[in-house]
């Protein structure tokens, strides 16, 4: 269908949102913030406060929902600012956490290949055959010609001094405990996944998961998580794609709350919990988990009819203490 939407000034936009039962009690803050964050970004976090309506499909009479533009009574502008807010700063505390685990994975994965092959991150032979020899969406590029051109662009963007250093002095090709400093999450997760089983192995025991093919899923969806935080998305309730799997055997206590449901594998909170668990291994002692913790439970009220809480991210019972400090759980 073509668009055909109008372009409105920010005083529409609030008049739109008036006169859809959203309450501004102060209208020159919400025009600051339609200004400062933008009607669509904000309408994220005004949906859930969306009155929803039953439907019935007319030619096999199944009952559904759908929501529509009206807002539940007693809605406040403000309700989806302080989601906003809470959400932004979910994300910076998982961009504190996440930096932490990328680091300490390149270093493993450099450590473990570059044993056998300075250059092993640019050779197709210290990689899996049949892992690196994916072709995926009906791409003819093999996985490894898809790292090696990712990898490829990030030397070429690189602004750092130690790579025209070692450009100049070594030729065109960094070592691998070099390289690693130019990866991003998904260059780590996609060389991960190449690697082959033994290696796979080794890094996975590391971090005290003993199934390589679950540790690899940890990292990818990781990967996923990273990208929406770098570009400042949604996170608190969102629907996630990457879904990590878990370990029915050996496996940290709290695995046991997400094993055979994908509902809850499909949210927010299992990523939180493998970003604790890993954060506890490479960072012992660290802060971060009290501090996801407090910033998890002070959760924003709302004057909404509708009342939204932290349980959206599908968090199971008894989660708290495991999150205490010296928890490694």
């Amino acid at each position: 269908m073509p668009y055909d939407r109008p372009w409105k000034s920010f005083d529409d936009q609030l008049a739109l949102l008036r006169s859809r039962g959203l309450r501004i009690n102060d209208e020159a803050s919400a025009l600051t913030w339609l200004r400062r964050v933008g009607y669509y970004r904000l309408s994220a976090y005004w949906y859930p406060f969306r009155v929803f309506r039953l439907t019935q499909d007319a030619a096999t009479g199944e009952i559904g929902t759908r929501r529509t533009d009206d807002f539940v009574p007693d809605t406040r502008f403000t309700d989806a600012v302080e989601l906003y807010l809470f959400d932004r700063r979910l994300r910076v505390l998982l961009s504190d956490a996440l930096e932490r685990i990328e680091v300490s994975l390149r270093v493993e994965l450099a450590y473990r290949l570059g044993e056998n092959d300075t250059f092993a991150h640019l050779h197709a032979d210290a990689f899996h055959p049949t892992f690196r020899e994916r072709r995926f969406g009906g791409s003819s590029e093999t996985a490894f010609d898809a790292w090696q051109r990712r990898y490829g662009g990030l030397v070429a963007r690189s602004k750092e001094d130690f790579v025209k250093h070692y450009h100049d002095r070594h030729g065109p090709d960094l070592p691998i405990w070099v390289a690693i400093e130019v990866w991003d999450f998904g260059a780590v997760s996609q060389l991960l996944a190449m690697a082959r089983v033994p290696d796979q192995q080794a890094i996975a025991q590391r971090y005290g998961i003993k199934d390589w093919k679950v540790f690899s899923s940890w990292v990818r969806a990781l990967s996923y998580l990273r990208n929406l935080v770098a570009h400042h998305s949604r996170v608190w309730n969102r629907n996630m794609v990457s879904q990590p799997k878990m370990p029915t055997a050996n496996a940290p206590d709290w695995c046991a709350d997400f094993v055979g449901k994908p509902d809850l594998l499909s949210k927010p909170f299992v990523y939180l919990e493998i970003v604790r668990y890993l954060v506890q291994l490479v960072c012992p002692g660290s802060q971060w988990p009290q501090r996801m913790a407090e910033h998890l439970m002070a959760f924003p009220a709302q004057a909404s009819q509708r009342k939204l809480t932290v349980s959206a991210m599908c968090v199971p019972n008894g989660w708290e203490g495991r999150w205490k400090p010296g928890s490694g759980k």
